[in-house]
């Protein structure tokens, strides 16, 4: 009875822990943040890695920096090689480089350069992990309870940790506390050093009224949006975590937004199924991979003179226009996730000892074998193909064509190794 009873507890064990590590990475949120209003929530307050939105929080500092006098638009942020060797998306920068706090606010929000990121954080906290305990601090004045920050960039990192409540939260609180500098988050293109860097926030381009905010990728964490929008005197605000690619994520975002609105013009809430919710895999999954975001930039080169735009109140030097972005507004590349490889290495094992078995089985025939369980394999030269199972009509008609040529009979005179020669 007692090893029962043992046994029953180690299994609930284990469906816990698997429960843990099988965990939704997908949720969503939408509030109109006036009112306070819930207009859409699903898992909003399950823990979810942040990716690229960390860059949200990094921005919040700079800008009470630049509230308080600390820092000027202007101002060089030393480029140390630390910085230089994050992992991608990057302005490219070297050691010994300055940047400007401007050029590195709108690396942030287009490129979403993990070296800038670190850049602002060795000079606003002297080291990353310092910043990172900085934002953390932050967060939890400004409500983000269950947020935890370890870098400045969103790089992958196990304990590195957010919900969709929380980073609406910060959404809010940079568009209410920042509405000098919050424009910054709609910048549609940003023209450095002879390359032009698109906002990967692509929504802006065709979403009417959205004017940011940040968009974020890690393997473990999918792609991620939060996303302000203000049509008609009204402003709310949209997460996404946990899409299974941009495209779909920024679909989802968009009927969710529209529902939004709908229910603010007095309609029930509409049906909104969700197609890519999944299982993810155990939290940190994502350690190995570099953040990639979610769709790089295609880069150009030319005249700086193209990118003028009609400046803004801060000060800083826009794209012409929103229209004319739409030209870079496809993917540079598609990404797979752990789990796709995963099950891509799975396959190419099993085809490598079905190829090993084939060739065990009959190395004197390369072109046919016959195997085990009614499966015929080809093997020989090239790639080693599908396995095949024959039918039974398939089998006899073989069976039957074998047999009548080892009964034919030789006409004519017959060689020394006992072949029939010509007749």
């Amino acid at each position: 009875m007692k090893r029962l009873l043992a046994f029953a507890l180690l299994l609930a064990g284990q469906m816990i822990l698997m429960s843990l590590g099988e965990a939704r990475e997908y949720s969503a949120l939408v509030v109109e943040p006036e009112s306070g209003r819930v207009l859409y929530e699903k898992y909003a307050e399950e823990l979810r890695h942040p990716a690229s939105v960390t860059k949200m929080m990094t921005l919040y500092l700079v800008f009470e920096a630049l509230e308080r006098g600390d820092l000027t638009l202007n101002a060089p942020l030393a480029v140390s090689r630390n910085a230089v060797l994050r992992p991608p998306s990057r302005l490219g920068l070297a050691p010994g480089d300055t940047l400007s706090v401007e050029d590195a606010i709108l690396g942030l929000v287009t490129r979403s350069a993990n070296d800038a990121a670190t850049v602002i954080a060795e000079n606003l906290g002297g080291t990353e992990v310092s910043f990172a305990g900085m934002m953390t601090a932050k967060a939890r004045s400004l409500g983000m309870r269950d947020t935890v920050f370890r870098n400045a960039s969103g790089l992958p990192d196990a304990d590195q940790v957010t919900t969709a409540w929380d980073m609406y939260r910060l959404g809010k609180a940079l568009i209410n506390d920042f509405p000098r500098y919050y424009p910054y988050f709609s910048t549609p293109r940003f023209y450095y050093r002879g390359q032009s860097f698109d906002n990967h926030n692509h929504l802006m381009e065709t979403y009417p009224g959205m004017d940011g905010i940040k968009t974020g990728f890690i393997n473990s964490s999918g792609f991620n949006l939060v996303a302000s929008v203000r049509r008609g005197g009204r402003r709310i605000i949209g997460v996404v975590f946990g899409g299974p690619s941009a495209v779909r994520r920024d679909s989802h975002m968009r009927e969710i937004l529209d529902d939004g609105f709908s229910q603010l013009n007095g309609a029930p809430p509409g049906y909104i199924e969700t197609k890519f919710e999944k299982s993810s895999a155990s939290r940190g999954q994502g350690r190995l991979y570099a953040e990639l975001d979610n769709e790089p930039p295609q880069v150009t080169f030319g005249n700086a003179k193209r990118f003028k735009g009609a400046s803004t109140p801060s000060g800083y030097q826009r794209a012409a226009t929103v229209a004319d972005s739409s030209r870079y507004s496809k993917p540079a590349l598609q990404l797979r996730s752990r789990a796709a490889v995963s099950h891509r290495r799975e396959q190419r094992e099993s085809s490598r000892a079905a190829h090993r078995t084939a060739g065990t089985v009959s190395k004197a025939s390369p072109k046919s074998t016959s195997t085990h369980s009614g499966v015929s394999a080809v093997a020989g030269k090239g790639r080693h193909k599908a396995h095949v199972p024959l039918s039974v009509a398939a089998s006899k008609s073989r069976t039957a064509a074998a047999s009548s040529l080892s009964t034919k009979t030789c006409k004519g005179a017959k060689g020394k190794t006992g072949k029939c020669l010509a007749k």
